[in-house]
C-alpha cells in the first residue's frame, strides 16, 4: 500500500464562544442516590464546582452526526452490532471495493482517530487531525454571574404522564446550566497531508450539524440546543453559510 508522507503544516483553530439556547445536561457520572436530592447531576469543576462542557462530548457528538450524515452508522452496526454503528477500520476491509464507503469512512478516521486497527491502516490514515478542548465559562459571564449573584445551574422537576388517570407520576429532578451560559470554545486541527484542506471543511459541516441538533442528555425533550459564535470574522462568515441539507 503505497503511503504518502506525512508532514505538519499548519495548526488550524477553530475558536469564540458556545451560547446555551436551552438548559445543558452532560451527567456527572455519579450515579449515587441522596434521599431529597438531585437524581442527575451535572459534570463540574472539582476546584470551582463550575459546570463545564468536556471535549469528549463535543468530539463524540460531532462524530456520531457525521456518521449519520454519511450514512455510515447503519453499515457499521450490520459488521459488528457491539461497536453500536461507531466507524472503525472494519468498514474499510469489509467494503473495501466500494470507494465512497471507503472514503467516507477514511475521512472519519482521519478526522477523530482510530484504534485497534493493523499498522497498515494506521499507516494510511496517520494520526488523530482534530483536537477538541474543554469548555469553561467565559470571564465575561463568570464576572456577571458574581455581579448578579446567579446561580451555576438549576433544577428542573420532570415526571411521567399516567395516560389512563391523567396524573404525574415517578417525579424527577435533573440539574441543567440554564439558558444563556457562554463557554470558551477551542477545536484545532493539524493538516498533515494533501487533502487535509478538505477535511477541515468536513469538520465545519459536523459543527454545523452539531448545532442543529443538540449536545449532552435529554435532547428529545429540548436540551442542549447551542449556538457557536468563532471568533475569526472569515471563518465565522462561511460557518454561516454552510448547508448541510
Amino acid at each position: 500500500m503505497a503511503v504518502s508522507p506525512l508532514k505538519l503544516k499548519e495548526i488550524k483553530v477553530i475558536s469564540g464562544e458556545i451560547e446555551l439556547l436551552t438548559g445543558l445536561h452532560i451527567g456527572s457520572g455519579n450515579t449515587e442516590m441522596h434521599i431529597g436530592g438531585v437524581d442527575n447531576l451535572v459534570i463540574k469543576h472539582p476546584y470551582t464546582n463550575e459546570p463545564y462542557i468536556p471535549g469528549s462530548s463535543i468530539k463524540g457528538k460531532t462524530r456520531a452526526l457525521l456518521e449519520l450524515y454519511y450514512g455510515l452508522a447503519s453499515y457499521s452496526y450490520q459488521i459488528d452490532k457491539r461497536d453500536g454503528g461507531l466507524t472503525t477500520h472494519k468498514l474499510l476491509q469489509h467494503y473495501s471495493q466500494n470507494k465512497e464507503i471507503v472514503d467516507k469512512a477514511k475521512t472519519i478516521l482521519k478526522l477523530f482517530g482510530l484504534s485497534g486497527a493493523g499498522s497498515e491502516v494506521l499507516e494510511e490514515i496517520g494520526p488523530c487531525r482534530s483536537a477538541f478542548y474543554d469548555c469553561f465559562f467565559t470571564e465575561a459571564f463568570r464576572k456577571e454571574l458574581r455581579e448578579r449573584n446567579l446561580p451555576y445551574t438549576e433544577i428542573k422537576a420532570e415526571n411521567r404522564i399516567n395516560r389512563i388517570t391523567g396524573t404525574a407520576e415517578h417525579p424527577r429532578f435533573t440539574e441543567r446550566v440554564p439558558r444563556g451560559a457562554k463557554f470558551e470554545f477551542k477545536v484545532t486541527f493539524k493538516v498533515l497531508a494533501e487533502g487535509d484542506e478538505a477535511l477541515f471543511e468536513e469538520l465545519l459541516k459536523g459543527l454545523k450539524l452539531l448545532e442543529l441538533d443538540y449536545l449532552g442528555g435529554s435532547g428529545s425533550r429540548g436540551y442542549g440546543r447551542i449556538k457557536i459564535h468563532l471568533a475569526d470574522p472569515a471563518l465565522r462568515e462561511k460557518f454561516e453559510n454552510i448547508k448541510v441539507f
